[in-house]
């Protein structure tokens, strides 16, 4: 594994462990992301997904942190705030199994 994708992979558990001891959690939204990072490192592993395949995904998953960690700010997780992290992770689990299905090799 290169240097850069180790970086990445500390850096947004980091953000995930972070988010979730300063804030309250989105139980089902900490519990999914924490599962996609884990299909992430198992295509990874696998040899399904190549590092750049790799690093493009896990830069998604911190974006799914930082709409968490934004939408915990102010204290309060409103409904449509619940509906877009609902989405960006629906978005990132088809890249996710897309990613991992098209053949490409690390």
């Amino acid at each position: 594994m290169s240097n850069a994708f180790r970086t990445l992979v500390a850096i947004a558990a980091c953000v995930t462990a972070f988010t979730a001891a300063a804030q309250p959690p989105i139980n089902v939204a900490d519990a999914r992301q924490d599962r996609q990072a884990a299909r992430i490192a198992k295509g990874q592993a696998a040899g399904q997904l190549s590092n750049q395949e790799s690093a493009r995904l896990n830069a998604g998953q911190a974006k799914v942190a930082g709409m968490k960690a934004g939408a915990r700010a102010d204290g309060k997780v409103t409904r449509a705030e619940r509906a877009a992290i609902q989405k960006e992770q629906n978005k990132q689990s088809r890249r996710i199994n897309q990613q991992k299905r098209d053949g490409n090799k690390r």
